[in-house]
């Protein structure tokens, strides 16, 4: 699982511990298994998250 969501992450600009701190503190509940289901199976819904969390990644450094 880990090395699914590692190469999605980094496809979007993140690396996996930057992703998986930006979800918990945003809140979000998705366990790994499903994140690396959405992964491969719904690359657009991961891309979304990842973008959430780079956006507020990105407002807490400014």
């Amino acid at each position: 699982w880990i090395v699914r969501i590692n190469a999605a992450a980094e496809l979007n600009g993140l690396s996996y511990s930057r992703l998986m701190a930006g979800l918990k503190t945003a809140g979000v509940g998705l366990n790994r298994k499903t994140l690396a289901d959405m992964a491969v199976n719904d690359a657009d819904g991961f891309t979304k998250l990842a973008q959430m969390v780079r956006e507020r990644q990105a407002a807490t450094a400014a």
